[in-house]
């Protein structure tokens, strides 16, 4: 029986077999083009039929880099203005060349960026490359050698304890007081069963820092002539070293005015926590019999003689008030957003002078509130 053999059959997938007596054009223009798709395509034979299997394209380097852009630095503000009042949360800037402060944290930004952000609600202040954020309203931050004003709250055996406005209340040990008379001696019971006569509850005082805690507590004392119970003036609290136009820092806290239309001498305290006060200025009284006798140590024992006392002297009407043209004064700095210092007090208080003269009640008319205020506060700022 012959034996038939059949030609085998084309697979549907494979294309038909390319005849190799076409021309050399053909030839080549086909070499040419699968060399080309051999670069960029490369592929295979498969084992069931010579089928070509073609890979998946790479994207090359420059269509990467075409498609997939880096997106630019943004920064909130690029320049960190001063005096920007910011919120809670409020992003600042992303730029890294600025440093972060108080008032500041780092949160994550897009990109991996880290930002800058406000934690609090206050001014933006630039020191060099450092941010901090400084609050609007905070509570005194106890410092060593800062003057403080405060009031005693509470008597304890050996000690009283002092509200001078941070968050917590102060300490004055009996044995931080000058006892009357100048005496240096160690403190006994006997000076423990009279601490109230040195000082009461509700008395205002004028201390300075002398230890601080490591929770923040302060330790105060009283062992100058110019510290003690505070008497003979008016007290006003107002904001303090933290945030906006308050007292700051300065050379002087304490200094002498001398009043104009016959007001006299008056003191002004200007405490770094904030607490303002205004008196009439006394000067101490030496008894007949101490007044052949010169020194240091004699002078101290006549002023801490008299210093714990609690009654007031007369003070004349003109005294009051220039003592409350000088309360107006500093209201109107607070008010104004400056500062609370020696200088501005005291150019503040000779410009409320003037312009109580251009006023019809004379030297009388002590307001320097709401338009007056301002034109206190456009008057020292043009300066």
């Amino acid at each position: 029986m012959p034996i038939t053999i059949l030609p085998p059959k084309a697979f549907r997938d494979q294309p038909p077999r390319r005849n190799l007596n076409h021309d050399s054009d053909d030839v080549m223009s086909d070499a040419t083009s699968d060399s080309e798709d051999s670069d960029s395509q490369p592929g295979g034979v498969s084992l069931d039929g010579g089928v070509t299997i073609h890979p998946r394209k790479r994207r090359s380097a420059a269509a990467a880099s075409s498609t997939f852009t880096k997106r630019p630095k943004t920064n909130v503000t690029s320049s960190v203005p001063r005096s920007a009042i910011v919120t809670p949360g409020e992003r600042i800037t992303t730029d890294p060349q600025w440093m972060r402060g108080h008032g500041t944290y780092l949160s994550s930004a897009s990109l991996g960026e880290q930002a800058i952000t406000s934690s609090l609600a206050g001014i933006v202040t630039r020191t060099n490359k450092l941010l901090s954020v400084r609050p609007l309203r905070a509570r005194y931050t106890p410092e060593v050698g800062d003057l403080v004003v405060g009031r005693i709250v509470e008597v304890q055996a050996k000690r009283w304890r002092v509200d001078v406005g941070s968050t917590q209340l102060a300490a004055l040990p009996l044995s931080a007081i000058n006892l009357p008379g100048g005496i240096l001696r160690k403190r006994t019971e006997t000076d423990e069963l009279q601490i109230r006569t040195f000082f009461a509850e509700g008395d205002l005082v004028v201390a300075e820092v002398q230890q601080l805690f490591q929770d923040g507590g302060a330790v105060l004392h009283t062992r100058s002539l110019k510290y003690g119970k505070l008497r003979n003036g008016v007290f006003m609290a107002v904001s303090g070293t933290g945030g906006g136009g308050g007292v700051v820092r300065s050379r002087r806290q304490v200094w002498t005015l001398e009043a104009a239309n016959n007001g006299g001498p008056i003191d002004v305290i200007l405490g770094v926590n904030g607490y303002v006060w205004i008196s009439k200025h006394v000067e101490p009284v030496v008894p007949e019999e101490a007044k052949g006798q010169t020194g240091i140590t004699n002078l101290e024992e006549v002023v801490s003689a008299t210093m714990y006392s609690s009654q007031n002297d007369r003070i004349e009407p003109e005294t009051m008030r220039e003592i409350a043209r000088i309360r107006g004064v500093v209201t109107a700095l607070v008010e104004n957003g400056l500062r609370v210092d020696e200088d501005m007090v005291t150019k503040g208080y000779n410009e409320a002078v003037e312009l109580a003269l251009v006023s019809a009640d004379g030297p009388e008319d002590v307001y320097l509130g709401g338009e007056r205020g301002e034109q206190l506060a456009a008057a020292l700022t043009a300066v």
